[in-house]
């Protein structure tokens, strides 16, 4: 197999954390892999370097000082592999097989990374590159970075283009947990996750594998995140599935709009979960919901409209706070799903403009890290449609 491993900051941030690394790749190579090791600076140092700059340094200054946290850390990963009988060589920008470039925007160069990670991988026989994260280096050979967690980005990213088997990311974690171990009891490894689930974790506070690099995994590229602990880097932890894919899609059945209007909604204790259940208890899929300070609106499918609707009056009869529910028919919805949508601004505006522009109305947008969703009157959907596809992809 093809391996790339990225060991994060906590992974390396001492001496026998570094044997440990260590070990387990020289393990791999032993057993007759090609292994890859990408770099996060030890411990806490690029923070600390970050906090030390309190003077006003170019950006190009800035990069150079960060740098030298995973400068060191490939330089002591490399001479621990050393110590192993493993040939190792430790790769960072300036070097002439340095495989990350960036463009003039900073963004990466894809055809020219693509290209020296091709021909990286082509030297993997019996030779260990250690390469440090969340660096990049642009035309004119300046030291740039890939933004924070430019270490994953790294290694998914070198794994893709170096056609690699499967990318380990090494944590302080126990993979993919079912909550953060430090606030819940009982919280266990997930075995598997799907790219879109992580996504949504990620950008939402989950400090697993960062977001930007997940861009990079695409269905045939392994992935998994394993504990430090870990003494094989080829087993355990939790796998990611699948690819998150950029899909502009329109639903193929009309849908119904129900509103439920009452007194500070919002401000009421449980009304939304008893309106859900009363939904649910009668077999009604909920295909999307919005709320406002007065009121809650469900999307259901047109066909159980009717039967959403008196199961939510008897609701409203029954509750003080609530006033009454009214239903919209035949209504359209698009979704948008891209892979990197909080970091990217105006991006709800670039969907929706364009609708407006036409002169559609709108019942609803209702947004998700990975998600826009757009509710049209249902005979506008097909101009709302052209209008998303042909300004949002280009």
């Amino acid at each position: 197999m093809r391996v790339v491993a990225k060991f994060g900051g906590t992974s390396l941030g001492s001496g026998d954390r570094i044997d440990r690394a260590a070990d387990s790749v020289a393990n791999a190579v032993r057993e007759g892999h090609q292994i890859a090791v990408v770099a996060s600076a030890m411990g806490s140092t690029t923070d600390d370097l970050l906090e030390d700059i309190t003077f006003d340094a170019e950006e190009g200054d800035r990069a150079e000082i960060v740098s030298m946290g995973e400068r060191t850390s490939v330089r002591m990963l490399k001479a621990a592999l050393t110590a192993r009988d493993i040939d190792a060589v430790f790769l960072e920008p300036g070097h002439p097989d340095w495989p990350v470039v960036t463009n003039a925007r900073g963004e990466v160069d894809v055809e020219e990374t693509q290209r020296r990670a091709r021909k990286l991988a082509e030297r993997m026989d019996g030779v260990v590159p250690v390469i440090t994260g969340f660096l990049a280096e642009d035309h004119d050979g300046n030291v740039t970075t890939l933004g924070r967690g430019g270490s994953d980005t790294t290694a998914v990213m070198l794994g893709c283009y170096m056609d690699a088997d499967e990318v380990v990311i090494v944590t302080d974690v126990e993979g993919i947990m079912t909550g953060d171990p430090h606030v819940v009891e009982g919280a266990r490894n997930v075995g598997e996750i799907t790219v879109d689930e992580l996504r949504n974790l990620s950008f939402r506070g989950a400090e697993v594998v960062a977001p930007s690099a997940l861009t990079y995994k695409d269905a045939d590229l392994d992935v998994r995140v394993i504990h430090y602990q870990h003494s094989n880097l080829l087993t355990g932890g939790t796998s990611i599935e699948g690819e998150f894919e950029n899909i502009i899609d329109m639903r193929d059945k009309p849908l119904a709009c129900l509103t439920v209007a009452g007194r500070a909604i919002r401000n009421s204790h449980g009304i939304l979960a008893r309106l859900s259940q009363a939904l649910s208890d009668a077999d009604i899929n909920i295909d999307g919901v919005a709320s406002g300070m007065d009121s809650i609106t469900f999307y259901v499918d047109a066909d159980v409209a009717e039967r959403a609707e008196n199961i939510l009056h008897r609701e409203v009869v029954s509750e003080d706070t609530l006033s009454s529910v009214t239903v919209t028919d035949d209504v359209a919805v698009i979704r948008v799903l891209g892979g990197d949508f909080p970091s990217q601004p105006g991006v709800v505006r670039d969907i929706v403009n364009p609708i407006s522009d036409a002169g559609i109305s709108l019942h609803d947008v209702i947004t998700s890290a990975t998600s826009v969703a757009v509710f049209v009157p249902w005979d506008d959907r097909e101009r709302a449609l052209d209008a998303v596809q042909s300004n949002f992809e280009g």
